[in-house]
C-alpha cells in the first residue's frame, strides 16, 4: 500500500533523519539484543525529537556476520528482530504519527547464505552462476587479480568445489552480485517494490556505486592511491545507468526519498547521483570529511585530524552540490564511524558544549540532516579494556593485521579502540536503571558505564539539555526557507579554531560560528559581512550552546566549544 499522506516531489528537504541501529536501541525480549517492538515501543520518543523520517538498518534474515548486511533473504524479517507482523506494525504505528520509514537495501552483495549464492556455487552450469562474479585463477593458482578487501586481505575467495574465485569486496561471505546481468536487476527491482507496497517511505542504498565493476578486473599497479583495486569498481562505468533504472521502475512510481550511500565517490558523480534532473537518488552520502585524521588517507593509521580540512571538505561539498544542483545527506555519525563527539571535539569536560556546537553547524548546512542514535544525548566512543568486549567483524581482523604488521599489542588496541565501528553500536542509553533500560538480560555488546550520567530520560527532563538542543534546530529547519535554499559562503579564513558560514539569500543572511577548541577565540567577520551586518534591518540571536546573549558585531569572542546561529533580516530600502 502506498501511502495517502501528500507528498511534494521534494518533501525531504525540510525533514530530518533518524537513524536506527536496531540490534543497539530497545530489547523487549531479555535476549539482550533490540528489537522491531523495541523500535515501536521508542517512536514518541523519536517523534518529540522533531523527526519525520526513521531509518531502520538491515532487519532481514541474516548470518549476522556484518551485522545484517549480509543478506540471507531479503522478503523476510530475522527473527533476531521479530516477524514480519511486528514490520507491519511499524509502518502503522509510523504512519499514525505522521512519520515515515527508510529501510536499508544492500545489494552490492549477498550473504553466501542466500539461495542464490547456494545455487550458484553449486556447479558451473547452474542457471544462479552468472548472478555473482566468478574468475578463474592466476596462473599461479591464486586470486584472479590483487584487489583488496575493505575488510582486510584479498577481495576473491576460492570455491573448492567449482575451482573457481568469486569477489567479496567485504566480509569473505559477502559475495558480490553481477549487475552486468539483467536477471540479477530484475530480482533487484522486484526486491524493492515488495517493500515499497508495503508502505516503506524510503531506501538507503549500502555502498550502492559499487555495484558496477570494471569488467576486465585489472591489477591494480599502485599508481592512484591507495592501490587496492578500488577504482576499478568505484562508481563503475555503468553505475548510473543502473540507478536510473532503479528509479525509473520504483523510486518515481511510488515517490520514495532514497540516499545512496557512496564509498570513496567524487563530487561529480555526486552531484549526477542527486540532480533531481538525472532521475537517480534524492540525496548521497559521501565520507571525505570523516578521513581528515587518516594518515596518508588510511583509515587504521592515525593523526590528529585537520581541522582546516575538515572546513575545506565541508564547504567543497557545500558550494560544488549547490553549484551543480545536487543535495547534501548530512551527517556527523553513523553506524561505521565512532562519535564526531570523541573524535572531533572534548568528550569529558565539555562534552554537552561540544554535543550542541556539532550539532549547531551541521543543521546550518545545506542538505537533510541524519541524526544517529544516542547522538541527541551526546553519547561518547566508550572506554576500552580488551579486545575481547569488541564484536565487530572488521575491528577484530584489523587487530590481528595490525599485529602481523609489526605493531605491538598495545598498539594495536590503541588504534582499533579509536577506529572500531563498535564505537557508535554499543546499547542505546535509555535511563540510570540496570543496563541503561536496554535489556533486561545479557546484552550483546557491553553498556558504556556512563549511562548513570548520560541517558535520555535525564536528556528529555532537563530544557537546556542536547536532546533540547536538537530538537530547536530541526524545528528551525522546518520553519526557515533560508536553510533548504539559502547560498552558502564560508567566512573564516584558515581561522585556527572557528568555523564560520552564512546562508545567504538577496533578504536575509543566516550565519554560523563555531569554536572546535578549548581556547576562547576571537572571531573578525569578513568585511563585506560587516557591512552588511551595519545595514541589517534586524538581527535575532537563533540558537546558541551559551549562557550569555552574544550580540552579532563584526568582531566576537567565542567560548570554548561555543556556537552561535544568528538570522539577519536586511533593511528592504
Amino acid at each position: 500500500m502506498e501511502s495517502n499522506r501528500k507528498r511534494t516531489s521534494d518533501w525531504w528537504r525540510t525533514s530530518t533523519v533518524y537513524q536506527v541501529y536496531p540490534k543497539s536501541f530497545k530489547d523487549t525480549t531479555g535476549r539482550g539484543t533490540g528489537d522491531i517492538r523495541g523500535l515501536i515501543e521508542k517512536l514518541d520518543y523519536i517523534k518529540n525529537l522533531g523527526i519525520d523520517i526513521v531509518w531502520l538498518q538491515p532487519v532481514y534474515v541474516s548470518p549476522q556476520n556484518d551485522n545484517g548486511y549480509d543478506v540471507a533473504d531479503y522478503y523476510n524479517i530475522d527473527p533476531a528482530f521479530g516477524t514480519m507482523e511486528d514490520f507491519d506494525e511499524l509502518v502503522h504505528q509510523l504512519k499514525k504519527r505522521d512519520m515515515y520509514l527508510m529501510i536499508d537495501i544492500v545489494v552490492n552483495h549477498s550473504s553466501t547464505e542466500h539461495r542464490w549464492f547456494k545455487e550458484a556455487r553449486s556447479s558451473r552450469d547452474n542457471p544462479y552462476r552468472d548472478y555473482y562474479i566468478w574468475r578463474d585463477p592466476a596462473e599461479d593458482g591464486g586470486p584472479p587479480n590483487n584487489w583488496q578487501s575493505k575488510f582486510g586481505g584479498s577481495a576473491w575467495q576460492y570455491d573448492e568445489g567449482t575451482g573457481q574465485y568469486f569477489l567479496t569486496l567485504f566480509d569473505k561471505t559477502q559475495a558480490d552480485l553481477n549487475w552486468e546481468n539483467e536477471k540479477v536487476r530484475e530480482e533487484v527491482v522486484k526486491l524493492l517494490t515488495f517493500w515499497a507496497e508495503k508502505g516503506v517511505d524510503g531506501f538507503r542504498l549500502d555502498v550502492i556505486n559499487l555495484i558496477s565493476k570494471d569488467q576486465d578486473f585489472p591489477d591494480d599497479d599502485g599508481t592512484v592511491p591507495p592501490g587496492d583495486g578500488r577504482r576499478f569498481y568505484t562508481d563503475g562505468p555503468r553505475v548510473h545507468e543502473y540507478v536510473k533504472e532503479l528509479n525509473e521502475k520504483v523510486f518515481t512510481p511510488f515517490n520514495l526519498v532514497t540516499v545512496g550511500e557512496m564509498s570513496s565517490t567524487t563530487l561529480e558523480h555526486c552531484i549526477r547521483y542527486s540532480n533531481p534532473q538525472e532521475k537517480e537518488f534524492s540525496m548521497t552520502f559521501n565520507f571525505h570529511h570523516l578521513k581528515v585524521d587518516y594518515l596518508n588517507g588510511q583509515k587504521w593509521e592515525l593523526k590528529p585530524y585537520d581541522f582546516e580540512e575538515l572546513k575545506s571538505v565541508l564547504s567543497e561539498w557545500q558550494t560544488g552540490m549547490q553549484k551543480g544542483g545536487g543535495w547534501n545527506a548530512l551527517f556527523w555519525n553513523n553506524h561505521d564511524q565512532p562519535h564526531a563527539l570523541t573524535r572531533f571535539t572534548d568528550d569529558g569536560e565539555y562534552r554537552e558544549e561540544s554535543a550542541k556546537m556539532l550539532a549547531t553547524t551541521l543543521h546550518g548546512l545545506q542538505g537533510t540532516p541524519y541524526v544517529y542514535q544516542g547522538e541527541e544525548i551526546g553519547m561518547p566512543d566508550p572506554k576500552w579494556n580488551d579486545i575481547s568486549e569488541y564484536r565487530d567483524i572488521e575491528t577484530l581482523n584489523m587487530y590481528k593485521i595490525l599485529i602481523e604488521n609489526g605493531k605491538t599489542p598495545e598498539e594495536a588496541a590503541h588504534i582499533v579502540s579509536v577506529r572500531s565501528r563498535d564505537n557508535s553500536r554499543l546499547p542505546m542509553l535509555w535511563d540510570d536503571s540496570d543496563q541503561a533500560g536496554f535489556t533486561t538480560g545479557e546484552p550483546w555488546i557491553k553498556i558504556d558505564e556512563r549511562y548513570l550520567v548520560i541517558n535520555a530520560k535525564a536528556q528529555t527532563e532537563d530544557p537546556d539539555s542536547i536532546y533540547h538542543h536538537y530538537r530547536k534546530l530541526i524545528e528551525l529547519r522546518k520553519k526557515l526557507p533560508i536553510l533548504i535554499h539559502g547560498q552558502y559562503i564560508r567566512l573564516d579564513d584558515k581561522h585556527p579554531h572557528v568555523y564560520a558560514y552564512a546562508r545567504v539569500t538577496s533578504e536575509e543572511m543566516l550565519i554560523v560560528v563555531s569554536n572546535f577548541s578549548r581556547e576562547e577565540a576571537l572571531f573578525n567577520f569578513p568585511q563585506e559581512i560587516s557591512a552588511r551586518l551595519h545595514h541589517a534591518r534586524s538581527t535575532e540571536l537563533l540558537i546558541s550552546n551559551m549562557e550569555d546573549n552574544l550580540v552579532l558585531s563584526p568582531s566576537v569572542r567565542i567560548q570554548p566549544f561555543g556556537s552561535y546561529m544568528w538570522l539577519i533580516q536586511d533593511d528592504k530600502e
